[in-house]
């Protein structure tokens, strides 16, 4: 993805999100990765994170407050306003007490080489391979591997949603938007739903260990997320953030569909009429489904 085709995401709709994302991010992987980053051979004093395509650093301030150990966070972004926002907001403190520290670099997030992961322990990202293409992937599997670092890419679309009650439009729409981000990009062909299969292929095919776990939005009336309150939202109840985030998303998900569909505009005007309504009235439940994935890099051989 270069630093000039990159789709730019912003600060608001980041920080929209920032709650939905931390609930649905899946810990599960966790005690996988905490266990390789902790084996004496390849522990090293301070932890190095490259989190690519950073936006307003929330990945980190999930992540650094759950490993162990000094760590220094290096941000990856295109947009300079983004990398400010996410170093002034960044954790400072691991799971452990222990001290976070941060910088930022700029830049093409798709040409990083093995060389320039020297040294990295691990590499994180959220809500990026979607809009990467396969070529892209490979190279990205193929410098974690050259590194021998682990890669932990949180919250990609997987091309499926579940909206309760259901509306006879729902699946032309999610079909449209599905094709939407599979679209061709100023030549580049975006892997959209496809990708967390393709970077499961790719890693395994440097010899990671791949594993992928489920972690879901969870919206609206009868919703699950902790995010929101801390518990289970019932009818009518859905919080104000919440709310609002389904809406955005809604609007996003339709406008997506029109633009790659736009024979759909005139039933989709009303359909999203409809959807806004019932979520304002919190009567609308929204599951968009995603994956998380960790790819682990085969042992080193050991020299006694």
């Amino acid at each position: 993805m270069s630093t000039t085709d990159a789709p730019r995401y912003t600060p608001e709709w980041l920080e929209l999100r920032e709650s939905a994302d931390a609930a649905a991010r899946a810990p599960q992987l966790l005690d996988s990765l905490r266990r390789h980053l902790a084996d004496p051979p390849r522990r090293p004093r301070e932890l190095v994170i490259r989190d690519l395509g950073c936006g307003t650093g929330s990945m980190g301030r999930w992540l650094a407050p759950r490993l162990n150990g000094p760590q220094h966070w290096i941000l990856h972004d295109r947009d300079p306003d983004l990398l400010d926002r996410a170093r002034a907001a960044a954790s400072r403190t691991a799971a452990d007490g222990s001290r976070v520290t941060v910088s930022t670099e700029r830049g093409d997030i798709a040409r990083l080489t093995a060389d320039g992961l020297a040294g990295t322990s691990l590499v994180t990202a959220s809500a990026l391979l979607d809009v990467l293409t396969r070529d892209e992937v490979d190279g990205l599997a193929a410098a974690c591997a050259g590194a021998g670092c682990p890669a932990l890419l949180a919250l990609s679309v997987v091309g499926r949603v579940e909206l309760t009650p259901a509306d006879p439009l729902d699946t032309e729409i999610a079909g449209a938007f599905n094709a939407h981000q599979r679209r061709s990009d100023r030549g580049r062909r975006l892997l959209g739903p496809d990708a967390v299969a393709a970077a499961s292929e790719a890693f395994a095919q440097q010899g990671a260990t791949v594993r992928v776990h489920a972690s879901p939005w969870r919206l609206g009336a009868g919703g699950t997320s902790p995010a929101f309150g801390g518990g289970t939202p019932t009818q009518g109840e859905a919080s104000g953030g919440e709310s609002a985030l389904t809406a955005e998303w809604l609007r996003g998900w339709v406008g997506a569909a029109c633009e790659q569909r736009p024979d759909l505009a005139s039933r989709a005007d009303a359909y999203l009429r409809r959807r806004l309504a019932a979520c304002a009235a919190g009567e609308l439940r929204v599951v968009v489904h995603h994956s998380d994935l960790l790819a682990l890099p085969r042992p080193q051989a050991r020299i006694s």
